[in-house]
């Protein structure tokens, strides 16, 4: 079996590509939107692969960023517990009905929204 040799990018690499906020946003519009349908189950898979991803760039990103304030500093400590809820929604498996499948992709969908306005107001572009 072949081992990879891709390794995370470094925090450099991080700043040269800003996170595309715009689609990150794009991604969480329908499944927020008041007269949502229920995606097909192939669907909605998709889209919370997706919106996992997201989370998953955005973590770092807004830690990193969140952790060059100062330790009593409102933002840091708004930008923190946001990540640290995403992480446990990374962690929490989706109930097996179609309704809590869709009710765990919204909410990882709200954390991305969460994580997107935690880069914008700490300096991300």
């Amino acid at each position: 079996m072949a081992t990879s040799t891709t390794r995370p990018p470094t925090c450099e690499e991080r700043r040269q590509r800003p996170l595309d906020l715009q689609t990150m946003r794009a991604g969480t519009r329908r499944l927020l939107a008041e007269d949502i349908e229920l995606p097909a189950a192939e669907e909605l898979e998709t889209l919370t692969l997706r919106l996992r991803g997201h989370i998953m760039v955005a973590v770092p990103e807004v830690e990193e960023m969140a952790g060059r304030l100062p330790e009593d500093d409102t933002r840091r400590a708004c930008a923190r517990a946001c990540v640290g809820e995403a992480r446990m929604r990374m962690r929490l498996e989706p109930g097996a009905a179609p309704p809590a499948r869709l009710a765990h992709a919204q909410r990882l969908a709200r954390s991305v929204n969460a994580l997107c306005d935690h880069y914008e107001n700490l300096g991300g572009s």
